[in-house]
C-alpha cells in the first residue's frame, strides 16, 4: 500500500490547485502523514498476525499435537505451560533481531496475556512491548484482542483496539495511534500455524497524530481485504480526513482515488 498509495496522492496534491487545501495544509506535510499512518497501521496490523501466530502456537505446544522445531526465530515461552491454567502468558523474544518470512527484521519483546485460547469466544489477548522492533521502528502501547465469536457466515470475528500506541523513529520522531476495530478471519484458520496464507477483513476506525503534529482520522466505509503474502489489500474503501482536509477516499476495488470530489485511477 505504501509503495503505490503514497507516491499517487502526493503528485495529485502537489498537482492541486484549489484554495481550500493550500491554505488548510501544505502538500509535504499532507504527504508525511499519509506516509505515517501506512507504516504504524502495516505494523500494529503486523502485531495482530504474529500474536494470534503465536497463541496458535502455544496452544498446539502444551497439547503435544506439535512437534515442529524451528530451528531459526524468535523464542516463544509459555507460562504456566499447560492447557488448562489460564491467565496466561505468552512471551516471543525476537533476542538482538530476526529476519522473518516477510522480511521484516524484528527484535526485543512481545508479551501477550491471555485468558483462554486463540480460538476460544470471548478469549481476550493483551499485548505489550518491551524495547520491541520492528525493523528500525519501536514499538509502544497496549494491544488488545477479543474473540466474539463466529458470525452469520461461520467465520471468526475479533474486535481489536490500540491504547496509546507510539512508533518512535530511529530519528527521535514520533508517530501516536489508536484503533477500535473489527477483524474477520475469512481464510487461513484451516492452517493455523501458517499466518501467511490468512486472509481477513477490517472494519473500524483508526486515528493519531504524525511526527509533525497533524492529527489524522481514517473510517472504513466498505470492509478493507487484507492479504498477507504478498501484503495487499484487495478491494474496501477507506475515507481518510487530516488536517483540515476532509475529503480523500481510497477505493481498493476499481482502484480510484478521490480527492476533494475529484476521482483519478491507480494501479
Amino acid at each position: 500500500m505504501k509503495k503505490i498509495i503514497a507516491p499517487i496522492i502526493a503528485i495529485l496534491l502537489m498537482s492541486c490547485q484549489t484554495d481550500d487545501l493550500k491554505q488548510n495544509l501544505e502538500p509535504t506535510a499532507a504527504i508525511e502523514t499519509l506516509n505515517e499512518y501506512v507504516l504504524v497501521q502495516q505494523i500494529f496490523q503486523d502485531v495482530g498476525n504474529n500474536g494470534g501466530d503465536a497463541l496458535l502456537n502455544a496452544e498446539n505446544s502444551t497439547t503435544g499435537k506439535s512437534t515442529k522445531t524451528i530451528s531459526v526465530g524468535p523464542v516463544i515461552t509459555i507460562e504456566p505451560f499447560d492447557y488448562t491454567s489460564f491467565p496466561k502468558t505468552i512471551t516471543i523474544d525476537f533476542q538482538t533481531g530476526v529476519l522473518c518470512e516477510d522480511g521484516i527484521t524484528r527484535k526485543g519483546i512481545i508479551s501477550i496475556v491471555s485468558t483462554d485460547w486463540y480460538g476460544n469466544e470471548g478469549s481476550e489477548h493483551t499485548t505489550t512491548f518491551n524495547n520491541y522492533y520492528h525493523n528500525d521502528y519501536k514499538v509502544e502501547g497496549t494491544h488488545y484482542v477479543k474473540n466474539l465469536g463466529r458470525n452469520l457466515d461461520d467465520k471468526l470475528e475479533y474486535s481489536m483496539i490500540v491504547e496509546n500506541g507510539k512508533i518512535t523513529a530511529n530519528t527521535g520522531k514520533t508517530i501516536s495511534y489508536t484503533e477500535n476495530s473489527l477483524r474477520t478471519w475469512i481464510a487461513g484458520s484451516s492452517t493455523p500455524l501458517n499466518i501467511w496464507d490468512d486472509e481477513y477483513l477490517l472494519d473500524g476506525t483508526q486515528s493519531g497524530i504524525s511526527s509533525e503534529g497533524v492529527e489524522y482520522m481514517l473510517t472504513i466505509e466498505e470492509s478493507l481485504h487484507f492479504v498477507l503474502l504478498p501484503r495487499n489489500i484487495k478491494s474496501g474503501i477507506l475515507n481518510f480526513d487530516f488536517g483540515n482536509v476532509n475529503d480523500i477516499k481510497l477505493n481498493f476495488t476499481n482502484s480510484t482515488i478521490t480527492i476533494l470530489g475529484v476521482t483519478y485511477p491507480f494501479y
